[in-house]
C-alpha cells in the first residue's frame, strides 16, 4: 500500500499543468519551475511566447527535460511513421486534436477566472456608487427640508404681524418691482447650494485651530487724533486685503495700507464721531455713517484723493451703522431715530424709510442676510429683529439679552446669526427654527462680533479679543495687546490674520 501510495503522489506530480495528464515526455519551465507535456508547452509558446500558468515570456530553450525511464525507453524506440498513414497516423491526429482542445480548455478556464474578478471589481464599484448616490440624495432632502422650515417660518411670522406691527414706509418710488427683481436674481445666485459649496471651498483653505493660536502680533499703528482718543470701527477690502479703512471719535476716516504701513488718505466731512466704515467690493467707493445724523458716499477725485461724492442725510438722529447688499448697488442705513433707510447707489436716493409704531427703540446695528432678502437690525430694547427687505416687515423678533446689543453678525452658511451684548452674553440664533441654540457667558462687556468668510471662526471684542472655533464653540485664543477697549475687529482672507481697532487709538495686526 505504501508503495502504491508514493507511485499515485510521484504520478501526481509528473502531472502535466495544462492537460492534468500524467507526461509521457516531461519538460520542466526554468522560470516558473512548472512540468509540461513537450509537445502541449512547444505549441504554446510556439502560438504566444509565454508561459500559460504565469504569463511570463518563455522560449523552447528555457525548458528542461526531466530524464524517466518512459521517456528513455520511447527514445530508443521511436517508430518513425508517415503523418496521417495508418492507424498510427490517425492517432497522431487525434492525439494534436486532443492537445488542441486542452489548451483551448486551458485558456478559457483562465479568461473565466480574470472575468469573474472583473465583474465582482465592477459590482463593488456600483455598490460603492449607489452609496455615495443615496448619500447625496439625503443631503440634498435635508437642504430642502430646511430651506422649507426657513421659508414656512418666515411666512407664519409674516402672517402674525398685525395692524399694530405694520411698517411705515416714507419714500417717493419705494421699493418697486425692478429692484425687487434684482435682489431676487442675486439670492437665486447665492442660493443654499452656491454658499453650501462657496463655504466648503473656503474651508478647506482657512487656517486650523492649532496656527490660529499660535498668532501673536505683528504690528501696531496709532491712528487718528490724540486729541480725541479712539477708533470705533474698521473694515477690510474684500478684494485687496492691504486696504484697511478706519473711522474715530475725531470725525473722521482713514485709509491704511497694510503692505506699505502708510496712511492713503483722511477723509474730513462728519461733524461727530464715525460710527462705521465699508468699502464697496467692486467700485472705489467708500461709506461712512456718523452721530451727525448723516451717511456719505465717498469717491476718488482725478488725484485719486476720496471726496465725498453725496450725503445721505434722511435720520434725524445719529446713524449707528450700515450695511452693504450683496449685489452692491443697495445700501441699508440704521439710526438712533428707530428707522432704517434703503438706498439706491446708482442714484443715491433713499428708496424707503421704514418705522414702526411698533419699534420705538432706536437701532443698535444692522446686518444684510447672505442672499440680501433678509435683514436682522438690533434695537436698544435688547432686541433683535428680522425684517423682510422686499416687503419692509418686522417678521420676526430674538428676545433674550439683557444689555445692550454691540454685535450682529450671519454666519456665511446663511442659517446662524449670532449676537453679542453689553453684559457680556453672547448668543446663536438658528433661522431655521427660530431660536437660540447657543449661549456663551464671557462676563465682560462685548462690542462687537463677527465671522470669517468661511463661518469656521467667531470672534468677539470688549477688554480683549476672544476667538471661537464655531464647531463646539471653544476657546482658540486670547488676544490682550490693547490698552484699552478693543472696539473693533475683523479676519482676513483664510483668517490669515485678524485687524482690530481700540480707544487706544491703535490699529494692530495679529497672525
Amino acid at each position: 500500500l505504501r508503495l502504491c501510495s508514493v507511485a499515485d503522489t510521484v504520478r501526481e506530480r509528473m502531472a502535466c499543468s495544462i492537460s492534468g495528464e500524467i507526461a509521457t515526455d516531461p519538460v520542466v519551465s526554468l522560470k516558473s519551475g512548472h512540468l509540461f507535456e513537450r509537445r502541449l508547452i512547444e505549441k504554446q509558446i510556439s502560438a504566444t511566447g509565454r508561459c500559460p500558468i504565469t504569463d511570463q515570456d518563455l522560449t523552447k530553450e528555457d525548458l528542461l527535460s526531466v530524464k524517466s525511464h518512459q521517456n528513455q525507453q520511447a527514445s530508443v524506440v521511436k517508430p518513425r511513421l508517415t503523418s496521417a498513414a495508418g492507424i498510427p497516423g490517425v492517432l497522431k491526429t487525434l492525439q494534436d486534436e486532443w492537445d488542441a482542445v486542452m489548451l483551448e480548455t486551458f485558456t478559457l478556464k483562465k479568461h473565466l477566472s480574470d472575468v469573474r474578478q472583473e465583474l465582482a471589481y465592477a459590482l463593488y464599484q456600483k455598490d460603492a456608487a449607489c452609496r455615495v448616490i443615496a448619500r447625496l440624495i439625503k443631503e440634498r432632502d435635508q437642504a430642502r427640508a430646511a430651506l422649507s422650515d426657513v421659508q414656512s417660518n418666515m411666512a407664519a411670522a409674516v402672517g402674525k404681524s398685525g395692524p399694530a406691527g405694520e411698517m411705515e414706509v416714507e419714500d417717493d418710488a419705494g421699493i418697486n418691482s425692478e429692484i425687487i427683481r434684482k435682489m431676487q436674481t442675486t439670492a437665486k445666485k447665492l442660493g443654499n447650494k452656491a454658499r453650501k459649496t462657496k463655504v466648503k471651498g473656503l474651508q478647506l483653505s482657512v487656517k486650523k485651530p492649532d496656527e490660529v493660536a499660535g498668532y501673536k502680533k505683528l504690528s501696531s499703528h496709532p491712528l487718528h487724533s490724540s486729541s480725541k482718543p479712539g477708533i470705533l470701527c474698521l473694515d477690510l477690502h474684500p478684494k485687496s486685503q492691504d486696504l484697511v479703512l478706519t473711522g474715530g471719535s475725531d470725525t473722521n476716516a482713514i485709509l491704511f495700507n497694510r503692505g506699505t504701513k502708510k496712511i492713503l488718505d483722511t477723509l474730513k466731512a462728519h461733524k461727530k464721531k464715525v460710527t462705521s466704515v465699508k468699502f464697496h467690493p467692486t467700485s472705489n467707493v467708500l461709506f461712512t455713517t456718523s452721530n451727525d445724523s448723516t451717511a456719505i458716499i465717498w469717491s476718488p477725485d482725478s488725484k485719486g484723493k476720496f471726496k465725498k461724492q453725496s450725503v445721505l442725510a434722511d435720520h434725524t438722529a445719529a446713524v449707528v451703522n450700515s450695511t452693504l447688499h450683496p449685489s452692491g448697488d443697495y445700501l441699508i442705513t440704521a439710526s438712533a431715530d428707530a428707522s432704517w433707510c434703503f438706498w439706491d447707489l446708482e442714484t443715491a436716493s433713499c428708496k424707503a424709510k421704514v418705522s414702526s409704531d411698533k419699534i420705538q427703540a432706536g437701532y443698535t446695528k444692522a446686518t444684510f442676510h447672505p442672499d440680501g432678502l433678509i435683514l436682522a437690525a438690533a434695537t436698544a430694547d435688547q432686541t433683535v429683529r428680522i425684517f423682510d427687505v422686499k416687503q419692509q416687515k418686522n417678521v420676526h423678533d430674538f428676545k433674550g439679552h439683557a444689555g445692550d446689543i454691540t454685535g450682529l453678525a450671519f454666519s456665511e452658511n446663511g442659517y446662524y446669526l449670532g449676537s453679542a451684548d453689553s453684559k457680556g452674553v453672547v448668543k446663536m440664533w438658528d433661522l431655521r427654527k427660530l431660536s437660540n441654540f447657543h449661549t456663551i457667558e464671557i462676563g465682560k462687556p462685548l462690542t462687537d462680533l463677527a465671522f470669517d468668510q468661511s463661518g469656521t471662526y467667531m470672534l468677539t471684542t470688549g477688554p480683549d479679543i476672544q476667538v471661537y472655533s464655531v464647531k463646539g464653540f471653544s476657546l482658540v485664543k486670547t488676544f490682550n495687546d490693547h490698552k484699552k477697549e478693543v472696539t473693533s475687529a475683523i479676519f482676513g482672507k483664510d483668517a490669515a490674520f485678524i485687524a482690530s481697532t481700540s480707544r487706544d487709538r491703535t490699529l494692530k495686526f495679529f497672525g
